[in-house]
């Protein structure tokens, strides 16, 4: 069996945010299929839009238009803790060699209450890279489960009353 070699990719999307943008929720690195539609959760099983037009009761967006009218109505940002990495397609476990993004340039150009980490790893790296910086630690905090369906242990219902913690830490 031979070795895996593992290619350095970096974050070909930028931050989605708006001034008055209130909630930024955070994933690992863009998949392979989220860089080839060049938008977040782009990968069609991906159950992100499904729990957050539930938590909102708003039409599913299908459109990267549609998706960015929705984050705009809802007044939230999306972005990536990773700047670049080593990955093997989108194994959040193959990880390696991160350079971060820096926060600082949502954090001061919007609006953000609350910060969410999507997953494990997301939650980990968040952790090691701003977990002590006190900008950072001033705004709510949650880690909430990868909506990716790799994530199969949890069911959609499961997602969805996870992800309704939002509605909770806002104003």
């Amino acid at each position: 069996m031979g070795k895996i070699i593992l290619k350095r990719i970096e974050h070909e999307l930028e931050p989605f945010y708006q001034k008055d943008s209130k909630i930024l929720i955070l994933g690992t690195f863009p998949s392979p299929k989220s860089r080839e539609s060049k938008f977040y959760y782009g990968h069609p099983q991906n159950r992100f839009w499904k729990v957050l037009s539930a938590v909102f009761n708003d039409v599913i967006p299908e459109t990267i238009s549609e998706k960015k009218n929705f984050l705009i109505k809802w007044k939230i940002a999306l972005w990536d803790v990773i700047a670049s990495c080593h990955i093997q397609g989108a194994s959040d476990a193959s990880i390696r060699d991160v350079i971060y993004n820096d926060l600082h340039f949502i954090i001061n150009n919007a609006s953000i209450e609350l910060i969410v980490t999507t997953g494990k790893k997301a939650d980990s790296l968040f952790m090691k890279r701003w977990g002590q910086d006190k900008s950072i630690q001033k705004i709510t905090y949650l880690n909430l489960p990868s909506t990716s369906s790799a994530n199969a242990s949890m069911s959609l219902k499961q997602l969805i009353q996870s992800y309704n913690q939002i509605t909770n830490c806002i104003n």
